[in-house]
């Protein structure tokens, strides 16, 4: 793209970020997210089904969609969301630096006693357990060079609403660097973190989906510098970082998206089937979504791909054979703060375990981003 393109699109960001976006669509976002969390996760059931097409035949059973009423006791929200909840309610209190840091901390080993039936993953149980918040370092654990999965990348979207401008990208890095750390103290599993904040910032200041891609290749170095300056174990951090952004050179690579102009390309036919085939190819582990790099990267195809309908969105991101409510809490949430709650069925979230918590996060969330503006 020329620099002439890319100044006018500065000035249209300026000028639309003098204002705040709608506190409603703070409000989708952390509602959305739960949504995706619990349609992807239904109780167990599918999100440890690894066939796309049957999970759309068991949705199609049990009416469609648009039937589904997300609540206790068949639909609850899984780890994902409580740990979501975490983040958003250590953001909502305004703490900075360290001072937040260890709160963070906190929230996440308190929250892990509030995983009866939700299936945290064994690097989130392991890296909470190492966790000493209050005490000097405390929130710090040491390099996992198996901690690779989507643990901190399912629970970090509400950072880009507590940070979303350009202006803050730093404070996002950081903030979204630090807390994937907790747990997940690779490249390839915090760096999942930075994508999910940063795109769910990047939906707040409306960018252009086909940009988000290119944006996170550009934040990339920001990140290795905050590393590189902040932690006395850089290089184990350096020799395991190409992995993540080798993934997604080659994922826009693909979708022709490389300068971050559009359309994407997408195969054909490309139905439950094919993407469950697409999707394993980019995982590590034969677990779609399972991971730090592709649980946004299948996000962002779904968003990508569902051409404004919220029903596609889930067909793409929560009905498939790999970790979907993980891929569906990421894609739920940047729907939402692209585009409320419009044509969202309101049985889908408006019983959602945990939704006051939710709404009250994001009306905080709204108020510390925006109260000066």
């Amino acid at each position: 793209m020329g620099g002439g393109f890319l100044s006018a699109c500065n000035v249209w960001l300026i000028l639309c970020l003098r204002t705040a976006p709608s506190r409603d669509l703070y409000v989708a976002a952390m509602l959305l997210s739960g949504a995706g969390d619990a349609l992807g996760y239904r109780n167990q059931l599918w999100e440890y089904c690894k066939s796309g097409p049957q999970i759309h035949a068991e949705l199609q059973a049990l009416g469609g969609l648009d039937k589904i009423r997300a609540a206790l006791p068949d639909w609850p929200v899984s780890d994902d969301t409580v740990l979501h909840l975490a983040t958003g309610e250590s953001l909502a209190s305004g703490k900075q630096n360290d001072e937040l840091y260890h709160d963070l901390a906190a929230r996440y080993v308190s929250a892990m006693t509030d995983m009866e039936g939700r299936k945290p993953g064994p690097t989130s149980i392991l890296g909470t357990s190492q966790l000493s918040p209050g005490e000097p370092g405390g929130y710090k654990i040491p390099f996992n060079p198996s901690a690779t999965g989507c643990g901190a990348a399912m629970r970090s979207m509400c950072i880009g609403l507590r940070f979303p401008r350009p202006s803050e990208r730093s404070l996002l890095v950081a903030v979204s660097v630090e807390s994937g750390k907790m747990t997940h103290n690779h490249p390839t599993g915090y760096l999942g973190s930075l994508a999910s904040a940063l795109f769910t910032s990047l939906a707040v200041q409306r960018v252009p989906l086909e940009q988000w891609g290119l944006r996170l290749l550009e934040t990339l170095p920001l990140a290795l510098e905050y590393v590189r300056s902040t932690d006395p174990d850089a290089e184990r951090h350096l020799e395991a970082w190409d992995y993540f952004q080798q993934s997604w050179e080659r994922y826009l690579s693909e979708r022709g998206l490389q300068q971050g102009a559009g359309p994407a390309r997408f195969p054909s036919p490309y139905g439950a089937a094919e993407r469950d085939v697409e999707y394993g190819r980019w995982s590590l582990d034969g677990w779609p979504g399972r991971s730090g790099h592709d649980a946004p990267m299948i996000a962002y195809d779904a968003l990508l791909g569902a051409q404004g309908s919220w029903g596609e969105l889930c067909s793409r991101s929560m009905f498939h054979g790999g970790d979907s409510d993980s891929t569906g809490v990421i894609a739920g949430s940047c729907w939402g703060a692209l585009h409320g709650l419009t044509g969202v069925p309101e049985g889908n979230y408006s019983h959602l375990e945990y939704r006051e918590r939710m709404e009250a996060v994001a009306h905080s969330l709204h108020q510390l981003a925006w109260a000066h503006h």
